[in-house]
C-alpha cells in the first residue's frame, strides 16, 4: 500500500492526529510572537455591586443602643460578603455613660464588615477628638482629649478600638506617646502598649492648662525632624 493509498483509506485518523499536532503549533506560535500575556497589576478592592454616594449608616449594640454613625461622600458595596469599602470616613462613636459627649474622628479610608461588628480605618492619619465635660458625680472639668495614630481596628458594638503603630494621645496640655494602643471607650480607658513617654500634669493645672492637640504635636515634630 502506497503512502497516498493510506492517506485515502485513513481521512479521519490523519485528521485528528493532524489537529492535535496543529493545535499547540499555533499556540506556540502565538506566544512566540505576541508574546506573554500582560500581568493584571490592578490593586484595589474587590468589584463592588453598587456605589453610595454622600451616605451615612448607622450601628447599634446588642441592647439596641446606638454604638456609631459614619458619612462618607463613597461608599462601595463589595458583592461578595457584603462589607463596605468607604472614602474619607467621618465617624461618631456613641458615648455610653450619661453627660459624656462622644469621640468624634475621622480617615483617609475605611471598611466595616456586614454586620457592623468590625470596622478598620486605614490609609494615613486616623483622628479621633472629644470634647472637655465636667464630670457628673464630682463636677470636675474632664478637658478635651485627642487621639492621633493609623491602621486601626475596631469593634463598634462593644466601643473598643486598637493599633499596633504609634499613637499619639492628649488630655488637655498632657501629652503622651507610644507604640500600640488600644481602647475601651465605654469607660474612657486608653492605654500605650510600649516605648510610652510623654508630659503629664496634675488633674487640678491640667483642668485650667491650655488644651493640647495631638495633630499639632504631629505636626511639631515632623517640623523638628525636618529642621
Amino acid at each position: 500500500m502506497n503512502f497516498r493509498q493510506y492517506l485515502s483509506d485513513n481521512r479521519i485518523t490523519v485528521a485528528i492526529v493532524a489537529l492535535a499536532i496543529a493545535a499547540p503549533a499555533s499556540w506556540l506560535l502565538r506566544s512566540w510572537v505576541v508574546g506573554a500575556p500582560e500581568v493584571n497589576d490592578f490593586v484595589g478592592p474587590p468589584i463592588s455591586d453598587y456605589v453610595l454616594y454622600t451616605s451615612k449608616v448607622w450601628s447599634y449594640d446588642v441592647d439596641g443602643q446606638l454604638s456609631f454613625t459614619m458619612t462618607a461622600p463613597r461608599m462601595d458595596r463589595r458583592g461578595g460578603d457584603e462589607s463596605m469599602y468607604i472614602n474619607d470616613p467621618v465617624f461618631d462613636i456613641a458615648a455610653k455613660k450619661p453627660g459624656v459627649p462622644d469621640w468624634h474622628g475621622n480617615a483617609p479610608a475605611g471598611w466595616v464588615n456586614k454586620s457592623g461588628t468590625l470596622m478598620r480605618l486605614y490609609g494615613g492619619l486616623v483622628y479621633m477628638q472629644r470634647p472637655a465635660y465636667k464630670q457628673s458625680l464630682t463636677g470636675a472639668l474632664s478637658p478635651m482629649a485627642t487621639l492621633c495614630t493609623s491602621n486601626v481596628t475596631g469593634w463598634p458594638k462593644e466601643n473598643r478600638i486598637q493599633t499596633a503603630d504609634p499613637a499619639t494621645m492628649t488630655q488637655g496640655a498632657s501629652v503622651m506617646n507610644g507604640i500600640g494602643m488600644r481602647a475601651n471607650l465605654n469607660d474612657n480607658h486608653l492605654e500605650l502598649l510600649n516605648d510610652v513617654h510623654g508630659l503629664l500634669y496634675s488633674s487640678q493645672n491640667n483642668a485650667v492648662a491650655k488644651p493640647v492637640d495631638c495633630q499639632s504635636v504631629a505636626a511639631a515634630a515632623g517640623a523638628g525632624k525636618a529642621g
